[in-house]
């Protein structure tokens, strides 16, 4: 270990080359270059491999960190890329879009101590583009086929994850989702310029030689509805996530180019894929050439306010109404749009929207906000400054404020899953099943908008669900 590793006290933090904003302003691509195999193998030498691995307990998939570290210090690289596999079913994406400042780099013991970080997320992408390039990632081949059938409702990162653990224990399975493509928010919602569409519809194809079958174009409710697919698989997981976006009220909210934020990433996205999108062409969902005001401070307006950049935009505002130091989305992010030239209106929040005579979005008037007393949670509480409004002119806003869940009830088509006073689906948590047997539900679906790290999570733990449920179903018929 002492010839590898706790080389911290005497080589410094550093991260992958990282292109200039004016080159990275002109296009879609990522932003770090990837680490050369002597910057990968020092910059894991630099881990402490101390006794409680704080990185690995504040991963939501409790990755083994600093054995896949250690393995890389020691240019054992594919022993590494195993390790990594072992817990997490897409390491090459986790590396590139997890918000490593706020999970295990934020919490990295040498990091607390004033050394820096170890760069865990670009060593994990370095691992993983290695394997992938190495021939080292192999598609499912089960010990055995067997013949149950599972249905999984959503090809994004919980499905997904759910359909490889299940298809590695020989089930046969398929996945329904109601757009074109695999990946979910993976290919539809996340920029290139963080996660390159190459990354997922590769692991997407893997999944397909594997033996998974996707059945897209098909959404739950208007194609079918639950309780065909009950009759059709075995057991089934929904994992649909959450895209109806939360609203902003105020005078002019209703006024034309006010729009969420998700119709704006999936109508870059589909461009960058090659599709036509006609709200695209039309100017309606592209920023060239207009002022664009973002409102909100997570990671999605962090996407939204970047992209407006590169689609060539005059302006782009962000407007969150706390400060810096509350804000829920990544301060990594908030650091890359700065340099790509994004102005931050901290502390404030729309009061109204005006408009031109052709009823557009011509500016956001905006009050100033003071922080008061903590609240619950522990974050602040914003308190309006009276007579404090301002405007920002605006040809195109896009509200980043958060997704719910959609209707629910309409689209598990009359079945009697019970919801939550949020609107997602209800489970028992020692077993992940809803109040239906055999129906189980994982992902942002029960939890609510969150992390692909999570979703990814859910899916492997329902997957494990899914897995003691059919087991003891065989024994009980065997049994009879």
């Amino acid at each position: 270990m002492a010839e590898h590793l706790l080389k911290f006290v005497n080589l410094p933090k550093a991260m992958p080359d990282k292109r200039t904003a004016e080159s990275r302003r002109a296009d879609f691509q990522e932003i770090y270059e990837r680490f050369r195999p002597t910057e990968a193998k020092a910059q894991s030498s630099r881990c402490s491999q101390c006794g409680v691995p704080f990185c690995q307990v504040h991963c939501p998939l409790n990755n083994n960190i600093p054995d896949w570290l250690k393995l890389t210090a020691e240019g054992r690289l594919e022993e590494a890329y195993e390790i990594a596999a072992a817990t997490n079913t897409f390491p090459e994406i986790c590396g590139r879009i997890c918000p490593q400042d706020r999970l295990c780099e934020g919490n990295c013991v040498i990091e607390q101590s004033g050394h820096g970080t170890v760069t865990i997320g670009s060593i994990e992408r370095y691992i993983t583009d290695t394997a992938f390039e190495m021939g080292w990632v192999k598609p499912i081949r089960p010990a055995r086929e067997l013949k149950t059938s599972i249905g999984i409702v959503g090809a994004g990162p919980a499905g997904l994850a759910a359909a490889d653990a299940l298809r590695r224990k020989g089930h046969q399975v398929t996945v329904y989702d109601r757009y074109d493509r695999v990946g979910g928010l993976m290919i539809y919602g996340i920029p290139g310029f963080k996660l390159e569409k190459p990354i997922v519809l590769r692991r997407a194809e893997q999944l397909v030689e594997g033996g998974i079958q996707f059945k897209l174009g098909f959404e739950l409710g208007r194609d079918g509805n639950l309780a065909e697919l009950r009759q059709r698989h075995d057991a089934v997981l929904i994992a649909t996530g959450v895209y109806k976006a939360r609203e902003i009220s105020g005078p002019g909210s209703g006024l034309d180019n006010i729009v969420p934020a998700l119709s704006y990433l999936t109508a870059s996205n589909r461009v960058g894929l090659g599709d036509e999108v006609a709200e695209f062409d039309s100017g309606a969902l592209n920023a060239e050439g207009k002022r664009v005001v973002v409102i909100g401070g997570g990671d999605t307006a962090m996407d939204c306010v970047r992209t407006a950049v590169r689609q060539g935009a005059t302006s782009v505002h962000c407007v969150y109404r706390r400060d810096r130091g509350n804000m829920p989305g990544s301060q990594r992010e908030v650091a890359h749009a700065e340099e790509e030239g994004v102005q931050f209106v901290w502390q404030a929040q729309p009061e109204a929207f005006l408009g031109d005579a052709g009823n557009k979005v011509s500016g956001v008037r905006c009050q100033r906000i003071h922080l008061g007393l903590p609240d619950a949670t522990g974050r602040q509480t914003p308190r309006v400054i009276e007579g404090s409004s301002f405007t920002i002119e605006a040809d195109l806003v896009i509200k980043a404020l958060g997704f719910d869940p959609e209707d629910m009830a309409n689209v598990i088509g009359g079945s009697d899953l019970t919801l939550t006073n949020w609107g997602t689906l209800k489970i028992d948590w020692r077993n992940l099943m809803t109040n239906q047997a055999g129906v189980f539900a994982a992902g942002d679906i029960v939890r609510g908008a969150s992390l692909v790290v999570w979703a990814i999570r859910d899916g492997r733990d329902a997957a494990a669900a899914m897995e003691t449920y059919l087991s003891q179903s065989r024994a009980k018929l065997a049994a009879e």
